[in-house]
């Protein structure tokens, strides 16, 4: 098997979880909807601290992971999820074996 996968530890302040999600949700649907190089692009939160969310990312090669981070709608999540974060992202990134 190959592709590249993608692990982002995301932490939100205390009462933004709606917001959070409702933001996210829309750049998820755009992932699934505009990139056939992701293979899954799935938002989790965590069970014992639910202020901290894993974004389980994986794609079918290194250039489907860069087309993905090139997209206009990637680009602009930032800005649009930032207000809601409480800490920087945590991003390791995983080959597939």
């Amino acid at each position: 098997m190959s592709g590249v996968g993608v692990v982002a530890t995301l932490t939100v302040a205390e009462g933004k979880n709606a917001e959070f999600e409702a933001v996210f949700g829309e750049l998820a649907a755009a992932v699934r909807a505009n990139e056939p190089g992701n293979i899954f692009y799935t938002l989790t939160r965590s069970r014992s601290n639910p202020q901290v969310y894993r974004v389980l990312e994986c794609y079918v090669d290194q250039a489907a992971l860069e087309a993905h981070g090139k997209t206009d709608y990637f680009r602009a999540a930032g800005p649009k999820l930032a207000p809601f974060m409480a800490a920087a992202p945590d991003i390791e990134y995983l080959d597939a074996v």
